[in-house]
């Protein structure tokens, strides 16, 4: 199959050659992303394979269709960029890619919160300059500290497995409870209870209508002052206004994030000699108390080859009229906040 391949990094290009090690399917890699400017590119493919950053809303949609896509292979395993009511409208086939190594994240995450809790970012940037001095790194123990998760979904039930190794207090949010944590001695609380309680809090829902901006004014002054916020999960969960209020004031103490509502434009590119014209996250990468990664906590090569294999069976799949292992259908879609 003809397979056009959007926002590619060279990274994307070795892995899904290796991944299509029988050669079944022509892929042509295109590094731009995907949108209502681009979506010409798609023409004579009857698959695109699209990630995280891509627009696939209803214009596009609407245009992919008439350019003869059929199929839509997602490498990544949210799907909050897809219209997927006019995808099914219009006939078309969304895969994604559920689980490749939810492992990466969530020990991304456990390497965001130790790095804000021993300033060990600073400390390296400092012994690199040559200065030793330890003023102004004084760090906590997490031991004897509460640990929130909301959403206990596969990234988020391993985040609150590891968390739990550290000996403190665990606590968690969602509709499901997952009764295997709940055996490790993990607590399920309310939202109100939990934001009242943690002192860092972890994010490891989907991005829905309910979720968007879960984060924000409201949900950050019923927390503890000097709370550390960690998000690995969709930058939109995070009201980024409201977070720099907070971090200003103190409110929140400490903040690590590897994914950011205005990524797009942003993420997996090189500014390093530009002016970054985002105000926020210009903003935000001044305080000293914030770490930023970008949209890296998946990328390992363990997940990197499992999405690409994953990728390639969803193609197969497709081509052979049989049902794709990663098939988005309509129980994913019910509204839920984690």
């Amino acid at each position: 199959m003809k397979v056009a391949v959007f926002s590619t990094k060279p990274y994307d290009e070795e892995f899904l050659n290796k991944a299509n090690v029988k050669k079944k399917h022509e892929f042509t890699f295109i590094d731009v992303r995907l949108n209502k400017h681009t979506v010409v590119l798609a023409k004579g493919f009857p698959c695109v394979c699209v990630f995280v950053n891509d627009v696939l809303d209803v214009e596009v949609l609407d245009h992919l269709h008439k350019l003869g896509v059929r199929f839509i292979a997602l490498r990544c395993a949210g799907f909050n960029n897809v219209d997927f009511y006019e995808a099914e409208k219009l006939g078309m086939v969304v895969g994604r890619v559920p689980a490749y190594s939810p492992y990466s994240i969530a020990e991304h995450t456990i390497g965001l919160m130790l790095a804000l809790s021993r300033n060990i970012c600073r400390a390296y940037t400092r012994t690199r300059n040559g200065n030793f001095s330890i003023d102004g790194l004084l760090g906590y123990d997490i031991h004897s500290k509460t640990l929130g998760v909301i959403g206990t979904g596969k990234i988020g039930a391993i985040t609150a497995k590891l968390m739990t190794a550290f000996g403190g207090r665990v606590v968690a949010y969602d509709i499901h409870q997952n009764p295997e944590l709940v055996q490790l001695g993990v607590e399920y609380l309310p939202l109100d209870e939990l934001l009242g309680c943690v002192d860092i809090l972890s994010l490891h829902c989907p991005l829905t209508d309910e979720s968007h901006h879960l984060i924000c004014k409201k949900t950050i002054d019923q927390m503890k002052p000097g709370v550390m916020i960690l998000n690995t999960s969709r930058g939109a969960l995070v009201d980024t206004e409201d977070v720099i209020v907070g971090l200003k004031s103190g409110k929140i103490g400490s903040l690590g994030l590897d994914v950011y509502e205005e990524e797009a434009n942003l993420f997996f590119e090189d500014y390093s000699d530009k002016v970054i014209l985002d105000d926020q996250i210009a903003r935000i990468l001044v305080f000293p108390n914030v770490v930023v990664t970008s949209h890296q906590a998946y990328f390992t090569v363990d997940a990197v080859e499992g999405i690409g294999n994953t990728t390639i069976a969803n193609i197969d799949a497709f081509e052979n009229e049989t049902l794709p292992p990663g098939l988005i259908n309509w129980e994913m879609l019910k509204p839920r906040t984690c």
